[in-house]
């Protein structure tokens, strides 16, 4: 059983996680995706987000007396709500295992918890490198418009390279925030060189990562983004927020990173990476070292071995979790 509370129309990082396991697990085994679980006799249950999928997690827990269960845990989780939630902070204790997305996120995780988790890093299908247009950079950043992606900055970097007609930026996402929306909106008016194109299907945005020369991503909070793995497997390097789930993915002697927030840095980095091909040059090849990381390959073993492990072992009886009592049934 995987549940995922984003299904295939929220058309974000936490479905296209649970379809990609789904997918690499239906080799060796019957697989169910829902956006809850509501009972049924599942071996073994996959719950990404603890906060949002508190209640599958709280009735596997309740009604399947043992057997495994995995909390993969989003960005949202790891820096957000396992500090004070309630309900994130019980599924960390019901979980046999937990999966963290980046090299980084174990460290975040309870003293006490952290034996429990998995480095699960993501992946993709590499895709060729391309030969990208010499007369302009075109920065792309990709991502739903809502306050954890930190549009502003891009909006804001936008506005200090207003005088660059040979800098080009491009943002996909749907306005999860109708403010920032607006906001998009009227930056497209202000600044002619900032295009806001909307939500698009996958597909069509892989190939803008692939033809972008640089992807720009600026997090608040990320637990390991696939736009960002995406990117490294095109070939394009990343301007990235220094945050641990974006150093967890391209590792701490990166030269693209800035201050989160910090829209005149990411300014800089853009005119460096226009102005200076050495640049370039060298973000692309760190990029390219970390490539073999995201193979689809080692993303599949790390999910099989994991669930082998826990349906090979023996029942064993479940202590009591935070939040709960055990007048469970």
């Amino acid at each position: 059983m995987i549940v995922t509370p984003a299904l295939a129309d929220a058309n974000n990082g936490n479905w296209q996680t649970a379809r990609r396991w789904a997918r690499m697990l239906a080799a060796a085994y019957r697989v169910r995706l829902a956006a809850a679980w509501d009972g049924g006799d599942e071996a073994l249950m996959i719950a990404l987000h603890a906060r949002r999928s508190a209640m599958s997690v709280a009735r596997w827990y309740a009604q399947r007396a043992g057997a495994p269960l995995v909390v993969a845990l989003t960005g949202t989780d790891l820096y957000r709500d396992i500090a004070h939630g309630a309900d994130a902070q019980a599924s960390l204790h019901s979980a046999d295992r937990l999966v963290v997305l980046n090299e980084l996120g174990v460290q975040t995780l309870p003293a006490n918890l952290q034996s429990k988790a998995r480095v699960v890093l993501q992946s993709c299908a590499a895709r060729k490198t391309l030969t990208k247009p010499r007369h302009h950079l075109r920065a792309l950043m990709v991502g739903h418009l809502r306050d954890e992606k930190s549009p502003r900055t891009f909006f804001d970097a936008a506005r200090l390279l207003a005088g660059r007609d040979d800098i080009l930026l491009d943002h996909v996402g749907a306005a999860l925030d109708p403010a920032l929306g607006g906001e998009a909106s009227a930056l497209m008016a202000e600044c002619p060189r900032y295009r806001w194109l909307g939500a698009l299907p996958h597909t069509a945005a892989r190939k803008r990562i692939q033809a972008a020369h640089v992807l720009v991503h600026a997090s608040r909070i990320e637990g390991g983004a696939h736009v960002v793995i995406e990117a490294v497997r095109s070939g394009t390097p990343v301007l990235a927020s220094h945050i641990d789930g974006n150093v967890g993915l391209l590792g701490e002697p990166y030269d693209g990173y800035f201050v989160v927030g910090d829209a005149a840095a990411l300014a800089t980095l853009l005119q460096q990476a226009r102005d200076d091909p050495a640049m370039l040059a060298r973000l692309r090849q760190q990029c390219a070292a970390r490539a073999a990381l995201f193979d689809p390959s080692r993303e599949r073993a790390a999910l099989h071995a994991m669930v082998t492990e826990l349906l090979m072992r023996q029942p064993t009886h479940h202590s009591t979790p935070l939040g709960l009592t055990d007048e469970r049934t």
